[in-house]
C-alpha cells in the first residue's frame, strides 16, 4: 500500500499558555473556553498548511489527554480511585504526578456512554480544515491496565476481559461514525502493545493482572479488529500508532518490536502502522520484514520528547536503512509520538515543535516525489 501522506504527525500539539491558563480558571465560562480553543485550533491548522502537510489535526487541543474524549463520554468511572503506573526518563524535577494530564479513575460500575467521543471536534474541523482530516482515538485496549483496580472494579466486571469487551461497541460506533462523516484518516492510539515487548511489563501482565501475556496479546488484536468491523474503508486510511509511553518527555516501556511483529503486523486489520523509531529503546528495523506489502509504515524518527533538532542527513540514512526491510514506497515519516499526549505536554517549546514538523515535511519531500 502506498500511503497518501508521506509527511505525517501523530496528532497532539503543545497547548499554548493561554489555553493552559484558561483550563485552570474555574471562573471561565465554557463558552469562553471554547472560543479560546477555536482560536488556537485555527492557528494550528494554518500552521500545518504553511509547513506543507496534506492531512490535518486539531492538535487534540480540546482534550485533557489523548484519551480524554473517552473519559468525558462515559459514566462508570470513579475519579477518586487511581491505578499506579511507573514512568521512566524524566528528571526528578519533572516527575509525573499520579493522574496528571488525564481524568484518571477506576471502573466501579458498568460503562454507560453519554455522548459521542469526537463530534464537537469533528464538526469544527469539517468547517475549517484546509484538507483531509485526521481524527485520533484511543484503543479499547488502553483502559483495562489503567482503569481496572483489583478489589474495586470486580463489582462491575469480574474480569479484565469483560471490561475490555464492553468498550469495543463504543469504539466501533465512533469509528463507523467518523468514516460515514467523511474523515479520511482514522488513527487508533495503542500504547498498551508495548506491554508485550518489555519483559518487566510482561511480568506485570502475568503476576499482577493474572493473565498469560501471549493470550492477552491475541485478545488485544481481536479487540482492535472487532472495533474496526463494519467500517466503510473506501478512500479511508485506518492506522494504528504504537508507542512506549509519552508523558512530560517520559516513557514507561522499552524494547524492539521483535516479540510481537509477525503476529501484530500480519493480523491487525489496519492499513498503516505508525511506529516509534527515534531512540535505541525501539530496537532495529528488522521486524519490518513482517509487514505485508498491502500495508504501510510511518517511521517515527523525530523525537517529540527532546528539543534538539535531528540532522536531516541522519534521517535520510535511517529511512534508507528501513527500506532494506520493506519497499520505500510503503514508508512515510513522522515524529515518534505526539507533542502533548497529556495536556501539560512534553518538555519542548512550541518553536521546537514546529521546527521538527517542518523537518518532517522537508525530509519527506527529499525522499518521495509525491510528498
Amino acid at each position: 500500500m502506498t500511503t497518501k501522506y508521506r509527511a505525517d504527525q501523530v496528532g497532539s500539539f503543545l497547548r499554548p499558555k493561554e489555553l493552559l491558563d484558561a483550563r485552570k480558571n474555574p471562573d471561565l465560562a465554557p463558552t469562553e473556553l471554547h472560543a479560546i480553543e477555536d482560536r488556537h485550533i485555527l492557528a494550528v491548522l494554518d500552521r500545518q498548511k504553511q509547513i506543507g502537510f496534506k492531512v490535518f489535526t486539531d492538535g487534540e487541543l480540546r482534550r485533557s489527554s489523548f484519551m480524554g474524549d473517552f473519559y468525558e463520554s462515559v459514566e462508570g468511572l470513579d475519579r477518586e480511585q487511581d491505578v499506579d503506573r511507573a514512568w521512566k526518563g524524566g528528571t526528578p524535577s519533572v516527575a509525573v504526578a499520579k493522574g496528571v494530564g488525564a481524568p484518571a479513575g477506576a471502573v466501579v460500575s458498568k460503562l454507560r456512554q453519554t455522548k459521542r467521543l469526537t463530534k464537537d471536534e469533528l464538526d469544527f474541523l469539517k468547517k475549517h480544515a484546509p484538507g483531509d482530516i485526521k481524527m485520533t482515538l484511543p484503543t479499547a485496549n488502553q483502559f483495562p491496565a489503567i482503569a481496572y483496580k483489583k478489589g474495586i472494579s470486580e463489582r462491575a466486571y469480574p474480569t479484565y476481559s469483560e471490561f475490555l469487551w464492553d468498550i469495543v461497541p463504543i469504539m466501533r460506533a465512533e469509528i463507523q461514525a467518523l468514516a460515514q462523516e467523511g474523515v479520511k484518516y482514522i488513527q487508533i492510539d495503542a500504547p498498551r502493545y508495548s506491554y508485550y515487548i518489555d519483559p518487566k511489563w510482561r511480568r506485570h501482565i502475568q503476576d499482577e493482572m493474572g493473565v498469560d501475556p501471549d493470550k492477552a496479546l491475541d485478545e488485544a488484536i481481536r479487540v482492535d479488529n472487532a472495533s474496526l468491523e463494519g467500517v466503510k474503508r473506501d478512500g479511508i486510511t485506518i492506522a494504528i500508532h504504537l508507542c512506549r509511553g509519552n508523558n512530560r518527555s517520559q516513557w514507561y516501556a522499552e524494547g524492539g518490536y521483535d516479540p510481537i511483529a509477525e503476529k501484530l503486523f500480519t493480523q491487525l486489520n489496519v492499513d498503516l502502522f505508525l511506529l516509534e523509531y527515534e531512540s535505541e529503546r525501539a530496537g532495529t528495523f528488522e521486524p519490518l520484514r513482517f509487514v505485508p506489502r498491502s500495508k504501510s509504515v510511518v517511521l517515527g524518527l523525530i523525537s517529540s520528547k527532546l528539543p534538539e533538532l535531528e540532522p536531516q542527513d541522519h534521517l535520510l540514512r535511517r529511512i534508507d536503512e528501513a527500506s532494506r526491510y520493506m519497499p520505500l514506497d510503503n514508508l512515510a515519516l513522522s515524529p515518534q509520538c505526539g507533542f502533548a499526549s497529556t495536556m501539560e505536554g512534553n518538555l519542548v517549546t512550541e518553536d521546537d515543535q514546529w521546527r521538527k514538523l517542518r523537518l518532517v515535511v522537508d525530509t519527506a519531500r527529499k525522499v518521495w516525489k509525491d510528498a
